[in-house]
């Protein structure tokens, strides 16, 4: 596996796979090509499918139309064998010939992968890659998930952790001081400002879950609106994570330390699934943003609430479990619509998975693992109209 860098990833929203992947191609691209003064881009598949409603053309624009034009192709009927979010960069020359060709792939929050430049990725430091092996690795050294980040991971990476978590804390403090209306066509209303008051004004349970569904609104209305967020692990599913930690920290008075180590945890599961199976909407739809993003909080939140080993990996479990099959089905290709509810839905479940667990000794018949393999499995069944491309779902009625 791959550093927990790579789950959180500070940026600007509205989706990972369709702006921050594009915008880094770019950037790579446009650093090995400092000769360049015009180019050809094409996109292909979910990216061209869902492109323009996620910002795609804007974020590569952003990178490549400071040094010259910049021409889009859109080619949405098009797949690439490698991932169906695939693009590519050329420079085209004064007789309007074009030259060195660079194909990208968007694989998943915000990460890249480029046929002619193999080194863009980043390598592999975790030598276990399964949920199986990290829980033996814990029961046999005594310890606990975050402390094999620690292990790992450079020594840095508890000031990256706490940047993390500042951004996530500042994305959900912005989003519940703002109101009006959302980019886009949709004309939606932001709803974090007032399902904020409405919940302080209850008690007890309705007021949690107000709180919970607020701060999830106010993170993913951010991000719908361009703002700065967290991938955890894409954009599409940011608000999961924050609204479940913030609230906790709230209410028992976390430090910073604790909710450091939380994230260091979820972080690990989110990786796990990324490795054996995909967080990329456009190659199993939504269970693998919203559920993986479930996942994560489920764990993070059983961590924090004293947790065994078993007990987090049962709760992530259950995050991932039953949101098998949710499909990608932006209306307008937006992020916004079922993306934004989904992510405050998806908190709450995440808080009923780590109660769930917390009553069980941690012991169950299907394991988080065989979950990922279903996952992957369902996501390769899913028709094509339901993995971002705009086609099917819920983006069908609005045609």
């Amino acid at each position: 596996m791959k550093s927990i860098r790579e789950i959180y990833r500070i940026g600007k929203g509205p989706s990972s796979s369709h702006t921050m992947g594009p915008h880094q191609a770019s950037k790579v691209y446009l650093a090995h090509h400092s000769d360049a003064h015009r180019f050809h881009v094409k996109l292909y598949g979910s990216l061209a499918a869902t492109g323009k409603g996620h910002l795609t053309d804007v974020a590569i624009n952003d990178v490549l139309s400071s040094v010259g034009p910049v021409e889009i192709e859109w080619l949405p009927k098009v797949f690439l064998p490698a991932h169906p979010n695939a693009m590519s960069i050329a420079i085209v020359e004064d007789d309007g010939t074009c030259r060195d060709e660079w194909t990208f792939y968007s694989i998943g929050g915000g990460a890249i992968r480029c046929e002619q430049l193999p080194s863009v990725e980043t390598p592999d430091i975790y030598p276990l890659n399964t949920m199986t092996e990290l829980l033996e690795w814990c029961n046999r050294n005594g310890k606990a998930y975050w402390e094999y980040v620690e292990e790992i991971e450079d020594s840095d990476i508890n000031n990256y952790l706490a940047d993390v978590w500042e951004s996530m804390q500042a994305s959900i403090e912005r989003g519940l001081d703002r109101e009006g209306v959302l980019p886009g066509p949709l004309h939606l209303r932001r709803k974090a400002a007032s399902y904020f008051i409405r919940a302080e004004g209850y008690k007890d349970v309705l007021r949690t879950r107000g709180l919970i569904f607020a701060y999830a609104l106010a993170v993913s209305e951010e991000n719908a609106s361009g703002g700065t967020i967290v991938t955890s692990p894409t954009c599409g599913s940011c608000g999961v994570l924050p609204s479940v930690l913030y609230h906790l920290k709230k209410v028992y008075d976390f430090s910073d330390n604790r909710i450091i180590r939380s994230l260091a945890t979820a972080a690990l599961v989110g990786n796990v699934v990324k490795t054996n199976a995909s967080i990329s909407g456009a190659e199993v739809g939504c269970q693998g943003e919203v559920g993986v993003a479930c996942a994560m909080t489920a764990a993070a939140a059983n961590q924090l609430m004293g947790g065994t080993p078993a007990q987090i990996e049962y709760a992530a479990e259950m995050g991932l479990e039953h949101h098998l099959g949710m499909t990608c089905d932006p209306v307008c290709g937006l992020v916004q619509i079922p993306c934004i509810e989904r992510n405050a839905y998806a908190a709450a479940r995440a808080l009923d998975a780590n109660i769930y667990a917390s009553y069980t000794d941690g012991l169950h018949r299907v394991s988080f693992d065989q979950v990922v393999s279903v996952m992957k499995q369902t996501g390769k069944d899913l028709p094509s109209l339901y993995k971002e491309t705009a086609e099917g779902g819920l983006s069908k009625i609005w045609k």
